[in-house]
């Protein structure tokens, strides 16, 4: 379809040729821009058209204030927004009503003088409208955001403070008897230190509290200092958990190697430290017991002038890049039976000792690297 217009002279009566061709520059338009069926109203979208045919109309005539213009826009982009459609498709679809526009009154027959300063009229109002649509969809797609991103928060809060609860209960429901018994083998040791099997439960008896203890630290949000604070040699803390792990790790045929500085210190609450290195260490244990291959685990330290860097590698499987970002959130979990806390409670404890911790994967490798500011006396 095409906007047939009669070449004639004189400014205003551009005007009038636009008002009479309002209609078939209407039926154009709609002809030619992009709707979404299941999502746009056509009705609307039409009806938003001619407001804007008639404010660039009237703008020729009187050059109408900007706030007009804006409450238009901010009206169309509140509704993109509700209708959760991008603004891609509006910018399209108010650039093509430009090109009518201007094609018509390039053919309009206006001497050259007058065409021009119209045209550039015209793509000013277009260029303003598209801003404050823009600027205002931007907005309240921003404030959608940080309420969505609150009611996260707020989520992950109140289902941290029931789980702490739970954790309270659970963890007194089963230390006591726990204790008891670990007490009992260690009696049982003494008496009868040949009896075989001892050793092996003793050590997942300790494994089992360490679970349960687990549970009790995403309850825990307390600062360090409220912690002990005590220096802390990283080589003798992770040497330690290596010993305590040594029979999951001769058990799966997983090659261990170190390369730890034997003199730097950290300071903090050891048994926070150590929960962090039993985390992740007994998370790559389970990781490499899945590969058929030479199963790895690296673990090597660099240092800098005021900090240390803890690099802890396996070559178990790839953890995708999507899940690698949400890695340390509660909850979240990679693992078939996981419960989703391990990583949440290694991430509060180094943050809590003014740490970072981070995690890379690819083929070859996952690995985490934490790091530490060193102590000096």
């Amino acid at each position: 379809m095409e906007v047939k217009l009669q070449k004639v002279n004189g400014y205003n009566t551009l005007v009038h040729i636009l008002k009479t061709n309002e209609q078939a520059f209407l039926e154009l338009w709609e002809e030619q821009i992009i709707v979404h069926k299941n999502q746009d109203k056509i009705e609307l979208i039409r009806k938003n058209g001619r407001l804007m045919y008639e404010l660039i109309t009237n703008s020729i005539i009187d050059n109408m204030s900007k706030n007009d213009l804006k409450i238009l826009a901010f009206k169309v982009a509140k509704e993109r927004v509700e209708a959760g459609i991008n603004i891609g498709e509006f910018v399209y679809n108010v650039n093509l009503g430009r090109s009518i526009i201007v094609r018509c009154v390039n053919h309009s027959g206006i001497a050259m003088k007058e065409l021009q300063s119209i045209v550039d009229l015209i793509n000013n109002q277009f260029d303003l409208f598209c801003y404050y649509a823009v600027s205002k969809y931007t907005e309240l797609k921003d404030m959608k955001l940080k309420e969505k991103n609150v009611y996260i928060s707020q989520t992950h809060k109140d289902r941290l403070s029931i789980l702490g609860q739970m954790s309270s209960s659970f963890v007194h429901e089963f230390r006591n008897p726990l204790t008891s018994v670990i007490g009992f083998i260690k009696l049982l040791k003494n008496d009868h230190p040949r009896l075989p099997y001892l050793d092996v439960i003793s050590k997942e008896l300790d494994q089992l509290k360490f679970r349960i203890t687990q549970f009790l630290h995403t309850s825990k949000m307390n600062t360090v200092n409220e912690s002990k604070n005590e220096e802390i040699k990283i080589k003798f803390l992770i040497e330690e958990v290596i010993d305590f792990l040594y029979p999951s790790i001769v058990n799966s045929n997983i090659q261990v190697t170190s390369n730890i500085d034997a003199n730097t210190k950290v300071t903090g609450d050891r048994n926070e430290l150590k929960q962090v290195f039993l985390n992740l260490l007994m998370n790559a244990v389970d990781a490499v017991s899945e590969e058929e291959n030479q199963r790895k685990i690296s673990i090597h330290t660099n240092v800098d002038d005021d900090q240390i860097r803890i690099v802890i590698s396996n070559n178990g499987p790839t953890i995708n890049e999507d899940a690698v970002k949400f890695i340390f959130e509660p909850f979240y979990t990679t693992k078939k039976l996981g419960t989703g806390i391990g990583l949440f409670v290694v991430k509060n404890i180094v943050e809590r000792h003014s740490g970072k911790i981070t995690c890379e994967s690819n083929d070859d490798l996952t690995t985490f690297q934490i790091t530490l500011p060193i102590y000096y006396k």
